[in-house]
């Protein structure tokens, strides 16, 4: 969906609004522990993409407790925007936390190469070069 500035302050403005419906209205134990991550609104606010995020093991139940309690959200809503229209709301899961878990994992097993010195090109240097770039030619005269 294509975001304007106009789109991304009314989709911070849903997702506060949301915030504290799902923290304070609603009161599925499925639901604890939920984050909402970012809120996609299009441009005419007739409907809302809704990122959230959870642990990886309950993506199926939370999206399922959002499904049943879509309606009750709508509803609490529309009470609380002063929007003309209430936006239809999509629930999707946020998997960029398992991504930056996944990456940052990875990092932490660097191999033995990262440590082989390198000359300007990235290619790594024979033991006799490596020496050589240690000793300066300024301090041989």
């Amino acid at each position: 969906m294509k975001q304007t500035p106009a789109t991304r302050r009314t989709g911070e403005q849903l997702r506060e609004k949301l915030g504290s419906i799902l923290l304070f209205e609603i009161s599925d134990p499925r639901l604890d522990l939920v984050t909402i991550t970012g809120v996609e609104v299009s441009v005419d606010r007739a409907f809302a993409r809704v990122y959230v995020s959870c642990e990886a093991d309950r993506y199926d139940e939370v999206l399922e407790a959002l499904q049943s309690a879509k309606g009750r959200i709508r509803s609490l809503l529309s009470r609380s925007l002063d929007w003309r229209v209430t936006p239809e709301l999509s629930f999707k899961i946020d998997r960029s936390t398992d991504e930056a878990e996944r990456i940052a994992a990875a990092l932490k097993n660097v191999p033995e190469t990262m440590a082989v010195e390198k000359d300007e090109e990235g290619y790594p240097l024979a033991p006799d070069d490596a020496a050589r770039t240690e000793e300066s030619p300024l301090s041989e005269a």
